[in-house]
């Protein structure tokens, strides 16, 4: 937007803190090349536009904002003569792009006094070298520090879910070794179990019958109900009892693996009538390996089934056979990040899902996803640690208008008032030297804001903060931004 121009006057862009320093041979330049204009209340230009010009305010009232999701967030509202906004890294050249990074407007007739982009940066190399060298090393400097720091962030992240992985994986599979060598032990002694009735002297007729109650007792397993620790040792104690009162040894011993199996008093008097009082020790021995290779098949089905789950879990996390950009179900991104992560969050911390599951699909990048519940899971798990360790993550999705909200929300301390503006800054982090970088906040606001044009807030309170990831339910553009590097 163009406003009236007007003339300009050295000794009044003199008195201006940006200025005061500059020779009358200086001044004089700088009015010669720049201008004066006087903007009508409204826009003066609009953030993502080419960076033209550089503006100094000489009087009136600026207001800077930036764009978040689909609003503008007012950012600065300010008076003070001198201050500046516009192209102010034209001096970096063709090295970056030269784009205004946020949108004035004023809220009064204002007066600038401008620059065109050009001219300041001959003006900064000519008068300024050296300035001009320590602000680019700064800032590319900075770019490259930034740049590494999240790769490293990254490879961190990887590691401490490898590490949890492993430790997730390694208790199935373990389960399922110790589970399969018992049950090539229980095998072999049911085998020389039923040779030695094979061989004994009993009727056909009473090895038929044997056999169907093995039948009906695997069958009894698949279906053991779940009882409490008092209903099982009840049932254990008529067992045993039972079994005592039938002359069967090791009562004691047999009769917690009955229970578990789901059988009682009943299913013995049921097997005590189908055999003779004779075959009946031998018989209830042999049921007895019957039971437990069943249930040691159902526990080596358990953990083969939860080394599975690890495996999709792990896959879904990393999104290495899917579309980068695609619409995808949060909660299946958020299960998966749970679930890699159940290592660190442990046992101590209860983890509640209120997940909203009418919500539609969103257009995302699922990966990228994963890393900001990784970074915001992390988090909230250090500040409950911080507080002895016990507490409660809350993971809650719901519809916010036209957006999706996806919050984490945890019992820790909080976040105090005077750092809350600062939280989400590169580097800035309230841990320890060495046990953070400062960009997990960072990478996920960028990852948010930049590449799917969302909101990133907190709010917080101690015992109560909550990280809200707002998203688009519809894809705002035909095109995705890159996310700055």
């Amino acid at each position: 937007m163009s406003g009236q121009v007007m003339p300009c006057s050295p000794r009044e862009i003199g008195a201006l803190f940006l200025f005061e320093k500059l020779t009358p041979e200086q001044l004089g330049r700088l009015c010669a090349e720049g201008r004066v204009e006087r903007f009508a209340p409204g826009p003066v230009y609009a953030e993502g536009d080419p960076a033209t010009c550089f503006y100094v305010l000489i009087e009136g009232t600026v207001v800077l904002s930036r764009r978040v999701g689909g609003d503008d967030v007012e950012v600065t509202r300010t008076s003070q003569p001198g201050v500046y906004s516009g192209a102010m890294q034209a001096y970096i050249g063709d090295r970056v792009r030269q784009v205004y990074n946020n949108s004035m407007r004023v809220t009064e007739p204002t007066r600038f006094f401008v620059l065109p982009a050009g001219t300041f940066a001959d003006i900064m190399h000519a008068w300024f070298p050296m300035a001009v060298h320590l602000l680019e090393g700064v800032f590319f400097g900075s770019k490259s520090a930034q740049r590494t720091i999240g790769q490293r962030e990254r490879l961190l992240a990887l590691g401490s879910l490898s590490a949890g992985l492993t430790h997730e994986l390694n208790n199935p599979a373990a389960a399922a070794v110790r589970a399969t060598a018992t049950l090539r032990e229980r095998v072999a002694k049911m085998r020389h179990k039923l040779g030695v009735i094979s061989a004994g002297p009993f009727p056909r007729e009473a090895l038929v019958k044997l056999i169907e109650v093995q039948e009906r007792t695997a069958e009894q397993v698949a279906k053991a109900p779940t009882l409490s620790p008092l209903e099982a040792s009840d049932r254990e104690d008529a067992l045993g009892d039972w079994l005592d009162d039938h002359g069967i040894p090791d009562g004691w011993r047999l009769a917690p693996t009955f229970v578990q199996a789901g059988l009682d008093v009943d299913w013995l008097e049921q097997v005590a009538a189908a055999v003779d009082a004779t075959i009946l020790p031998g018989a209830i021995g042999w049921l007895n390996y019957t039971v437990e290779t069943e249930l040691l098949m159902d526990e080596i089905e358990d953990s083969t089934t939860r080394i599975s789950q690890l495996v999709g879990a792990a896959k879904q996390y990393a999104q290495l056979d899917r579309a980068p950009f695609q619409h995808a179900d949060v909660h299946e991104l958020l299960d998966s990040t749970l679930l890699m992560l159940s290592g660190k969050i442990g046992k101590r911390i209860e983890v509640v899902k209120d997940y909203d599951r009418s919500l539609p699909r969103i257009p995302a990048h699922p990966a990228e996803l994963n890393q900001v519940w990784t970074n915001l899971v992390d988090n909230a798990v250090s500040a409950i640690n911080s507080t002895g360790g016990d507490g409660t993550l809350t993971v809650r999705t719901a519809r916010e208008h036209d957006r999706l909200l996806v919050e984490f929300r945890d019992t820790g301390p909080g976040v105090p008032q005077e750092i809350r503006g600062r939280i989400f800054d590169p580097f800035f982090t309230t841990k320890p030297v060495g046990e953070g970088t400062g960009l997990g906040l960072d990478i996920s606001w960028r990852i948010v804001v930049n590449k799917h044009h969302g909101t990133l807030q907190v709010e917080s309170a101690p015992g109560d903060t909550r990280f809200q990831v707002l998203l688009p339910l519809t894809d705002p553009s035909d095109e995705t931004p890159e996310e700055p590097s």
